[in-house]
């Protein structure tokens, strides 16, 4: 039989945004709210896929163990994704339900233990394991109220660079998932595009560039996470709070790039950080 990881996710604060719900949804808006969760990742370069397997989501009215009730997926269970695909704002809505107002403490991932990871430069995918004492998940706490009628959308950003563990000895990697949770209309984004020109003398002008690492700072150089460009040079980091963040890359043959001015994050909006243009180091 299969092992199951229970990732227990508690979403630390809710803002709700007004919708409709209707009797046909399974109630009236006075009495029904209406959840999304929507799956982003913080990737790390060394990975070339993470493949992970959710075959139940769950939310807990309740602080035990008992009471809890799957939640409908977008495309039915099991839901197969690879964390390393969801970047510059391609993003996975792993769930959007109708369920009865009130109070929800908690959220739950179930994983099978078909999770896999595959090593850039290499072909063959290599297991991730889950320790039995990682299979209870990581619990924390939920003691708020969805009111009737209101709609919640929470951003669960996995961050995979510490959610995988080399074991020493065995050479086995562990999975023990890391996952910072933010709600939507009460977070922002930050957007932008990275481009360089090529170190091949054949290529002229400045031509966007892939699976670059972008790091992002408060005003105070606390490190927040980082993303990844895409094939078109494209980032998107979303799930921030509101205020003022630094951008920061750091890549090989080209000169350290910091944002000269803080860049304002405002709640329910993306603030564009325009081309960013790496220079070449000169030797």
């Amino acid at each position: 039989m299969k092992k199951k990881l229970s990732i227990i996710v508690v979403v630390i604060s809710v803002f709700a945004t007004l919708f409709g719900c209707n009797e046909g949804n399974g109630g009236t808006k006075d009495d029904t709210s209406r959840i999304q969760l929507k799956l982003i990742d913080e990737p790390d370069e060394k990975y070339k896929e993470v493949n992970i397997e959710i075959i139940d989501i769950q939310y807990n009215n309740t602080e035990d163990d008992e009471g809890w009730t799957s939640l409908k997926p977008v495309d039915g269970y099991p839901i197969k994704v690879d964390l390393t695909e969801l970047v510059a704002g391609n993003d996975l809505l792993l769930s959007d339900d109708i369920i009865p107002s009130g109070s929800v403490n908690q959220i739950r991932l179930v994983l099978s233990d078909n999770n896999t990871l595959l090593l850039e430069g290499s072909a063959d995918p290599i297991d991730l394991d889950t320790p039995s004492a990682e299979q209870s998940g990581l619990k924390l706490k939920l003691n708020t109220d969805l009111e009737g009628g209101f709609s919640y959308t929470f951003i669960l950003d996995w961050d995979v660079s510490k959610s995988i563990v080399k074991a020493g000895n065995s050479g086995k990697y562990i999975l023990k998932p890391v996952i910072r949770v933010n709600l939507e209309v009460n977070s922002g984004s930050i957007s932008g595009i990275v481009v360089a020109e090529e170190l091949e003398d054949e290529i002229d002008g400045a031509v966007p560039q892939d699976k670059t690492e972008v790091f992002i700072f408060t005003e105070n150089d606390e490190y927040v996470g980082s993303t990844f460009t895409n094939d078109k040079g494209e980032f998107l980091v979303q799930g921030l709070d509101e205020g003022y963040y630094i951008l920061k890359i750091v890549t090989l043959n080209y000169a350290d790039f910091e944002s000269k001015q803080p860049i304002m994050v405002t709640a329910g909006e993306i603030t564009d950080a325009g081309t960013i243009e790496l220079q070449v180091l000169v030797s």
